[in-house]
């Protein structure tokens, strides 16, 4: 056992000596109180210590007790539908033990229920070779998620003793290897390394979400990464909240990493009362919350995002799609800063440290598709999908947050404020975002949803970007100077932008969109453009075009049931193209 002393106190930074023989990132117990901190410099028998706790009250001399071992999360049955700080503490269980809703310093308290029990179901054999990875039983965690019970990563061996199905706690021992390995339901990870799989695999299907100018301008790849960065009021927690609710994966991780206490409290109260649309049970039972507001110690901060891809890491090693939501990184980047500033580090820009675009880069390089360990000839596909909100101070991209993360990232929703003001939501700009990953789900939505896929998106784009254009000579000589054929331009993006680009997150109908819908409604809107251009070049007047009953039923596409809406679109097309066709010149 290595023991210290306290020998500088820095707010959350401390040094200790006496401390020869400790490793970098292991856990330590800080002063009487048992404060918990992790080694993050060493300098001969010298650590400095970045403790998760309120440091204040601690005094020089105190003892320091190392733990000898990395910051590590304990996985097993009974995570989903669970409420975290940073560390994994669990937050109502420590609620309900100290009756008070604060954090006594020095608290421990175990992340997983060891009294409770869990229906075990074994798959392995006696006999079987197994090695990290495989499955060796299951049990369900809530009304909708089977847990599979996996071999630890870096163990092997063959099973001499199964335990039978029936219940067990998770410390009960549910298997033995050859080699005296006892292996319980539950296991040990460190939360700064990645776990391991046999290879990434190529993003090709996309992270569906339920938005229309996600899923059909700037689309994810399931398994990628993006960051939201905007403004204050823009929309960043809504519109994470509104994936977390409709995108289509089986498990949601959401990291509260340095939030204000309002808004995480508002995700606390909210998704232990929302329906999940997939499965009609609760959106907790497969939810695991993070929540680690801005007024809790910086290092605890920087620990939970951590925390959080650990988890979803854990998940999609069973062969689930994961998507873990990060809000907001800036807070994580604030307490890094902090941290280096009590260090003394020589400041990067702005005053983030110099290693700041090496620490983002290492955290969402934790997002993919991979192939899972283990499976015995079984292949094992699971997926981390990484949204990472971003609060840039005053809207303002340029600084090193957002620029650092965009570097690393494969998508860029950028939220304007203007479009916030004018109630446009999702307040995503169209001129602004982008995407790396259209050309790789191309396919997919080539195959599922229409061949002329890329082909609609890319017309919807140009008459948007045109739109911005003529929008500079509407400004500068009045909407009266432009030509009829330009003015047709400036209502088709109009009707874009409020019949397809707008969507109600609140209306049953239009709070989730599918594909084909998404693509009909695009393709309904520039149906109608075709017919207009063509009537307008026979001398037909655009006010009689926007008069026709047609133009009506196009903006009520979006909140028609998806069914009805997908039946009448095609013969929609035909009757626009009819309609327009047959109007008489003035």
């Amino acid at each position: 056992m290595i023991v210290g002393t306290l020998s500088k106190i820095t707010g959350p930074v401390v040094v200790a000596e006496g401390m020869t023989g400790t490793k970098m990132y292991d856990v330590v117990r800080v002063g009487d109180a048992g404060l918990m901190g992790e080694v993050i410099r060493l300098e001969g028998d010298f650590v400095t210590i970045q403790v998760y706790e309120d440091t204040s009250g601690l005094y020089i001399g105190e003892p320091v007790e190392s733990t000898e071992g990395a910051l590590m999360l304990e996985l097993g049955p009974g995570l989903l539908s669970s409420i975290y700080d940073g560390i994994q503490r669990p937050l109502p269980v420590i609620a309900q033990d100290t009756g008070s809703d604060f954090i006594a310093r020095g608290t421990v308290a175990r992340a997983l229920d060891g009294e409770k029990l869990w229906a075990y179901t074994p798959v392995a054999q006696p006999g079987q070779a197994v090695c990290g990875g495989d499955v060796i039983g299951t049990t369900p965690e809530g009304a909708t998620v089977l847990h599979r019970i996996m071999v630890p990563p870096n163990v092997s061996g063959t099973i001499v003793r199964l335990a039978p199905a029936g219940s067990y706690t998770v410390d009960e021992v549910v298997a033995v290897l050859d080699n005296g390995t006892e292996l319980t339901m539950s296991h040990w990870w460190p939360v700064r390394y990645g776990r391991p799989y046999k290879r990434k695999l190529d993003p090709t299907t996309p992270f569906m979400t339920g938005m229309r100018i996600l899923d059909t301008f700037f689309p994810v790849a399931l398994g990628g990464n993006a960051i939201i960065p905007g403004g204050f009021g823009t929309g960043k927690t809504v519109t994470q909240q509104s994936l977390a609710k409709w995108a289509d994966v089986d498990i949601i991780v959401y990291v509260g990493c340095g939030e204000r206490g309002n808004e995480m409290t508002e995700v606390l109260a909210e998704f232990p009362e929302l329906d999940d649309p997939r499965t009609g049970q609760k959106l907790m039972d497969r939810t695991v919350l993070v929540a680690n507001t801005s007024n809790m110690p910086v290092a605890a901060r920087e620990a939970s995002i951590y925390t959080g891809v650990t988890l979803a890491e854990y998940y999609r090693d069973m062969g689930y799609s994961v998507a873990m939501m990060a809000d907001s990184t800036s807070r994580w980047g604030e307490a890094l800063r902090e941290v280096s500033g009590r260090l003394e580090e020589m400041p990067g820009e702005e005053g983030y440290p110099a290693y700041l675009a090496t620490r983002l880069a290492s955290f969402y390089e934790r997002a993919g598709r991979v192939e899972a360990l283990g499976g015995d000839g079984d292949r094992i596909v699971g997926s981390v999908t990484m949204v990472g909100a971003v609060s840039p101070p005053g809207g303002d991209m340029s600084e090193p947050m957002t620029q650092n993360s965009l570097r690393v990232t494969g998508a860029f929703w950028a939220l304007d404020t203007s479009l916030a003001h004018r109630r446009h939501f999702p307040a995503i700009s169209w001129t602004k975002s982008y995407t790396l990953y259209l050309s790789q789900v191309q396919g997919w939505f080539e195959s599922e949803v229409a061949d002329d896929w890329r082909a609609v998106r890319e017309r919807a784009m140009f008459i948007l970007q045109k739109e911005t254009e003529l929008q500079e000579i509407v400004q500068l000589v009045g909407p009266d100077a432009l030509p009829e054929t330009e003015k047709i331009i400036l209502e088709v993006a109009r009707m874009i932008r409020e019949d397809f680009l707008q969507q109600f997150a609140f209306d049953a109908v239009d709070a989730y969109c599918p594909p084909q819908k998404a693509y009909w409604i695009l393709k309904t809107i520039l149906a109608f453009s075709d017919a207009a251009t063509q009537a307008m070049s026979r001398g037909v007047s655009l006010r009689q075009v926007m008069q026709l009953p047609s133009r009506d039923e196009i903006s009520t596409l979006k909140t028609t049931p998806h069914d009805q809406a997908l039946a009448r679109m095609p013969e929609l097309v035909q009757q626009i193209s009819e309609q327009i066709a047959g109007i008489e010149v003035l």
